[in-house]
């Protein structure tokens, strides 16, 4: 009688020892919910790191856009430091960084290349018409797919690519003169040493 009165003890504490743990559990729960919103929010969403960088650019064949010569491929960028815009004609933010990509053009630094994103022809064309064509090659990306390949969140997106045709940057959003200045310059510099 003694070892079944100890086994039901033992259940008893078991059951209330279980009973304590799910009432904590919630209280649990939610404090590594908080924690990992916590670190989500202290994050700049356009530092979001690529799992390109470094890898070779992905393989693609595109036309060019309308009213232009020539297309854009994975063998255009090799051989030398370049830049990978990506934009579109119905992109607000793209107008707003036009200026800074023409005045780079006529720097001549480097050549850069335009990723023209479920554009349009027309609008395409009319845009790069419109507001100057700071592109040496534009591949018009009609559906998509291309940018996907290369892990586009959304236009526009600026990458640079070294002479070996791999990644090396990428920034999300906008090209501004600070960005250009502080964060995209000097890496083209170091490539190109």
């Amino acid at each position: 009688m003694d070892m079944s009165q100890d086994l039901v003890a033992g259940d008893v504490r078991a059951s209330g020892a279980g009973a304590r743990l799910a009432r904590y559990l919630p209280l649990l729960v939610f404090f590594v919910i908080a924690v990992f919103l916590g670190i989500g929010l202290t994050m700049n969403p356009k530092d979001i790191p690529s799992p390109l960088i470094g890898k070779p650019v992905p393989q693609f064949t595109l036309p060019p856009v309308k009213g232009r010569t020539m297309g854009l491929a994975t063998a255009d960028l090799r051989g030398q430091v370049s830049i990978v815009n990506v934009f579109a004609s119905w992109c607000v933010a793209c107008r707003e960084e036009h200026p800074i990509l023409m005045d780079l053009s006529k720097q001549g630094i480097l050549p850069i290349h335009g990723l023209n994103y479920k554009d349009k022809p027309d609008d395409a064309q009319a845009w790069l018409d419109q507001l100057g064509d700071p592109y040496t090659r534009t591949g018009a990306d009609i559906s998509g797919r291309v940018a996907i390949d290369w892990g586009v969140y959304g236009v526009p997106e600026t990458f640079i690519v070294d002479r070996e045709g791999r990644i090396a940057y990428k920034h999300i959003g906008p090209m501004t003169a600070e960005v250009l200045r502080d964060k995209i310059m000097p890496v083209i510099t170091k490539l190109q040493q």
